[in-house]
């Protein structure tokens, strides 16, 4: 028997249930109860927690909202694990996921997993790979092209085939943007590539070197104010030394002849000091000299200074940098350059790269479009056989590969996959998703999943009244069928035909009760004794008899016995 999947199921003020909280186990769960008791109600608070659509009509009467939890073990489902992991959604149980939905009275919906808030977008992602609901519901993913194809490709064993060409498709769409980006660059290159080289040769002409505007700036400054810096070193000097009518040197060499003549400690240090200064207004008065003498007035470097601090002023203003970021600019400016040069070789090499993954994805594409149109017949026929058993005699199915409208790469191969139904010799083959009875349309979905039940990765599937317009023997193939899906998958199955219900390896039943303040449903999970009792129900109605209950348990003994 299968490992359990759903795990838990609590509901609250939902429909006709006030509070509802059921253990769900692995193998074969039969749900079963009268008409109008409301046997849907799991499959609705299921399809809700899985993100289906929200209806405030769905919550209780006199209750301001509904909530629905839905808890998983997804200890073995690879796909979960690691689709929970990548948006850090994971619970603190890896082996457990939680599934929780609130409906708001006014409309306002509210999903979350493990406990996170989640959009509704996100349940459904991962309710995918969850459970299967084969239903007339609206989330019944068999309908889905994407669906077909997958289990075609899975029951083909397809999988290295199918990244191969998804790989290959991914690397061809990332080049050839590329190569776009590429070539529409390559438009523009010429006017672009015309600037860009006159201006590195205007660059590489001034070559101006790091630093070298502050250094002109200082020696223009210099050169500018020749004559008023000798000037003022002229009458420094004179004031210091030169000035017949006193200086410097001669009022301190007065005031310190003066203070030798005064026998005083206190007044020996000021001497000292003033001694001092005649020193260094002495050292001073050689390096103004010195200074003086080594100076130049030289109008013609004056002038050459100015013309390059012209030139460089004019580069800056027509680039619109400060000067001191011309080196910069130049460097810039030749990256670009050697970029752009460099395009057209580019463009060249990611065109064979491109041409070359797109011949590899067609070689790729074409190996599984050949492993599929052998799959194909090959399921097709064993789901038209299985078919056969369920009551639909002359019932086929045919799986259509149409090429794509696109000849180029595609991430799912170079085809579509559609599964096709007639139900009726001679009837032209339909889409499966155009079949008008939902009984056919649930037994074709069971036949597809008993003959793919080994590959399929979705651990928990739901059969919502798969024997619908059926009976007698035909029946009890479906029940057969169903328990021994659950032997590989959990299976929930809504039925009232006592021969499917007798095969379940868990029976809950569904009751309906009214009073005064209203009716309320209430969903029990039975003992075997219970079961014999809800089977004789069903095979005998209202009243049941002691043929009834001798009836039961014989269909029920051979059933879980054998």
């Amino acid at each position: 028997m299968s490992n359990a999947m759903l795990t838990q199921l609590i509901v609250k003020d939902f429909t006709l249930v006030d509070a509802l909280e059921l253990e769900f186990h692995g193998g074969m769960s039969v749900i079963s109860g009268e008409t109008g008791t409301g046997k849907s109600i799991i499959l609705n608070a299921l399809a809700l927690a899985l993100g289906d659509r929200a209806d405030t009509t769905l919550i209780a009467d006199g209750a301001t909202r509904a909530e629905i939890s839905a808890s998983f073990d997804i200890g073995n489902n690879l796909d979960a694990n690691a689709w929970l992991t990548e948006r850090e959604l994971a619970g603190v149980d890896s082996h457990e996921c939680i599934l929780r939905r609130l409906i708001g009275r006014h409309g306002r919906s509210r999903g979350f997993i493990n406990g996170t808030p989640a959009t509704v977008a996100d349940m459904k992602a991962l309710g995918d790979m969850l459970i299967d609901i084969h239903s007339q519901h609206e989330h019944q993913s068999l309908l889905k092209r994407d669906t077909q194809r997958k289990l075609l490709d899975e029951f083909g064993d397809h999988v290295t085939l199918t990244q191969e060409v998804q790989d290959l498709y991914y690397q061809h769409k990332a080049a050839s943007e590329q190569l776009s980006t590429l070539i529409a660059n390559s438009e523009e290159q010429s006017s672009r590539l015309q600037l860009l080289n006159y201006q590195a040769t205007e660059l590489k002409e001034l070559a101006i070197s790091p630093g070298e505007h502050e250094q002109l700036e200082k020696e223009h400054k210099r050169l500018a104010n020749a004559e008023s810096v000798l000037n003022n070193c002229y009458q420094a000097i004179q004031l210091c030394q030169q000035d017949d009518d006193g200086n410097a040197l001669q009022y301190i060499s007065s005031a310190i002849q003066l203070l030798n003549n005064v026998d005083d400690d206190a007044i020996r240090s000021v001497t000292e000091l003033l001694e001092s200064s005649r020193i260094q207004i002495q050292e001073a008065i050689h390096d103004l000299d010195r200074f003086k003498d080594e100076f130049e007035v030289d109008p013609g470097r004056l002038q050459e200074v100015e013309t390059r601090l012209s030139d460089i002023y004019e580069i800056a203003r027509k680039h619109r940098v400060d000067p001191g970021e011309i080196p910069d600019l130049e460097k810039r400016i030749n990256e670009e350059l050697g970029s752009l040069e460099n395009i057209d070789t580019d463009i060249e090499s990611l065109t064979e790269k491109t041409e070359k993954l797109n011949a590899a994805w067609h070689d790729a594409a074409d190996k599984l479009g050949n492993a599929r149109r052998k799959t194909a017949d090959l399921l097709g026929k064993k789901v038209s056989e299985q078919l056969k058993d369920l009551g639909m005699a002359g019932a086929t199915l045919a799986v259509k590969l149409a090429p794509n409208d696109d000849p180029g790469p595609a991430p799912q191969g170079s085809e579509s996959v559609e599964f096709l139904v007639s139900t009726n010799p001679g009837q032209e083959p339909r889409p499966l998703g155009k079949i008008a009875s939902g009984g056919e349309l649930s037994r074709i979905s069971l036949a597809i999943q008993v003959v793919t039940a080994d590959i399929t990765k979705v651990p928990t599937l739901v059969f919502d009244e798969v024997d619908v317009g059926i009976g007698g023997g035909v029946a009890e193939v479906i029940g057969h069928l169903l328990r021994q899906l659950g032997n590989k998958a959990q299976i929930l199955c809504v039925t009232h035909l006592p021969q499917v219900a007798a095969q379940g390896h868990c029976h809950y039943r569904v009751t309906k009760s009214a009073d005064e303040s209203g009716a309320a449903t209430s969903i029990t999970p039975l003992s075997d004794t219970e079961k014999v009792a809800e089977i004789a129900r069903m095979l005998g109605g209202v009243e049941i008899t002691e043929e009834s209950m001798a009836h039961a348990r014989k269909m029920f003994r051979k059933a879980q016995y054998g």
